[in-house]
C-alpha cells in the first residue's frame, strides 16, 4: 500500500486536476481525479481470520470542442503516477481531431479499438461469460477446454497484480486465475455458493451481492501476441485527423488497417443474448476513419450489435498492443487491463440515434 496515496490530500487531486484543465488548451474539461484508501477485515464462527489494506488512485476526463469530445483515463496503485498534463493533452488531441465527423454505411468493418473501448469488451466478458453463477445456470457461453478465442488471447484475472484486498467477501485468499490461455478458455470465476455447484474449489471472487449477481473477475488483463514495429503510416496522419492516435500502440495497429475504424470508447451497452453474449452499444468519444494504414477523418457516432466472443473468436484477432493500460472501473478497486486491439470484423447497424 502507498501511504501517500492512501491519506492524499484534496489539493494534490485538484493540481491534477488543474494540469489535466491546462493542458486542454481552453476547451471545456469534466471527469475527476480521485483516490481510494480501504480497510478490511474479516472473521467467522469456524475460527477463519483475514486482514488487508489497499489504496488506488484514478483520473477520467474529457475535453470538448463543439460537441467533440476526446477522453483520457488510467487507473494508478499510486497518486504520483497519475499525469495530468499528459492525460489532458490526449484528451485535447482527439477531441479537436474528432471535428467535422461524416456519416458512413452500417455494417462490417475492420477496427481499432483502444484501451477505453477495450475495457467495455473485458468487463462484459467477465460479468456476463467467466461468472460462476451464470455458467452453472448455463447463461454462460464459457466452456472450459475449447478453443473459444484466437490463440493469440490470454486473459487473467490478477487481483494481487495491484493494490487490492488479499481476499474476498468470504474471506477466502485472492489470487490470479487464467481464464483463457492462449486462445483456449480454462476456468470461470467461482465463490463458495458457486464451487458447490460446479464440485470446485472457490477462486476468491466472492463480491457484495454475489448470491444475486454471482462471483466476477474485476481485474482482468488482456494479453497474447502484440503487434509489429510502427510504420510511418500509422504515426502520421494528416489534417484534422492528426491527433486521434496519442501511442504507439495503437500506431503500430492502425498502420496495418487498409480500411477500418479507430475507436475510442464503447459504451451503453446492453445484453441482447446472455448465452453468446450478443450485445448493443454505441460508440462514444471519437471515432475515425482509417485507409491505407492512415486515419483521415472523424466519423459520426455509430449504434453496433455483435458478440464479443465472436470478434475475438479464431482468426479474428489481427493485433494487440504490446502495454495494457489499466482503465478504472466504477466500482472502488476494480480495474480493466486493456492493450489497443485489432479485430477484423465489427457489425455496425447504424447512426447512433438510430
Amino acid at each position: 500500500v502507498d501511504e501517500a496515496t492512501a491519506y492524499a490530500e484534496p489539493d494534490q487531486r485538484a493540481d491534477r486536476v488543474g494540469a489535466f484543465v491546462a493542458a486542454a488548451g481552453g476547451l471545456s474539461t469534466a471527469g475527476y481525479c480521485r483516490t481510494a484508501h480501504r480497510s478490511s477485515a474479516f472473521a467467522n464462527s469456524a475460527g477463519h481470520t483475514a486482514h488487508g489494506r489497499s489504496a488506488d488512485a484514478a483520473m477520467d476526463g474529457i475535453a470538448r470542442r463543439d460537441g467533440a469530445d476526446g477522453v483520457a483515463r488510467r487507473y494508478a496503485d499510486r497518486l504520483s503516477d497519475l499525469d495530468g498534463a499528459e492525460l489532458g493533452a490526449h484528451a485535447a488531441a482527439k477531441a479537436q481531431a474528432a471535428a467535422d465527423p461524416v456519416e458512413l454505411p452500417s455494417g462490417r468493418y475492420e477496427v481499432v479499438f483502444e484501451p477505453a473501448a477495450v475495457a467495455d469488451l473485458l468487463q462484459n466478458l467477465s460479468w456476463y461469460g467467466f461468472n460462476g453463477k451464470r455458467y452453472a445456470e448455463r447463461q454462460s457461453f464459457a466452456d472450459p477446454g475449447a478453443a473459444q478465442f484466437d490463440s493469440s488471447v490470454t486473459l487473467v484475472d490478477d487481483p494481487l497484480g495491484a493494490s487490492g484486498l488479499p481476499f474476498d467477501a468470504e474471506g477466502t485468499g485472492r489470487r490470479a486465475l487464467t481464464l483463457v490461455e492462449a486462445g483456449t478458455t480454462r476456468a470461470v470465476a467461482h465463490d463458495r455458493r458457486t464451487a458447490v455447484e460446479a464440485g470446485a474449489e472457490s477462486t476468491g471472487h466472492a463480491g457484495s451481492g454475489g448470491a444475486t449477481w454471482g462471483p466476477m473477475a474485476r481485474n482482468l488483463c488482456l494479453s497474447g501476441a502484440v503487434a509489429g514495429p510502427v510504420s510511418a503510416a500509422g504515426r502520421n496522419s494528416t489534417g484534422a485527423a492528426a491527433g486521434a492516435v496519442v501511442d504507439e500502440d495503437t500506431a503500430a495497429l492502425v498502420a496495418g488497417v487498409r480500411r477500418g475504424l479507430l475507436v475510442s470508447d464503447l459504451w451503453y451497452t446492453r445484453v441482447l443474448d446472455p448465452k453468446s453474449l450478443v450485445i448493443t452499444g454505441l460508440t462514444r468519444n471519437g471515432v475515425w476513419l482509417i485507409e491505407d494504414g492512415t486515419v483521415v477523418r472523424a466519423v459520426r457516432d455509430l449504434r453496433f450489435t455483435e458478440s464479443y466472443p465472436r470478434a475475438l473468436g479464431p482468426g479474428a484477432v489481427l493485433g494487440l498492443g504490446a502495454r495494457p493500460v489499466r482503465q478504472p472501473d466504477r466500482v472502488d478497486g476494480a480495474w480493466w487491463g486493456a492493450p489497443s486491439v485489432r479485430l477484423a470484423s465489427w457489425h455496425f447497424t447504424g447512426g447512433a440515434s438510430g
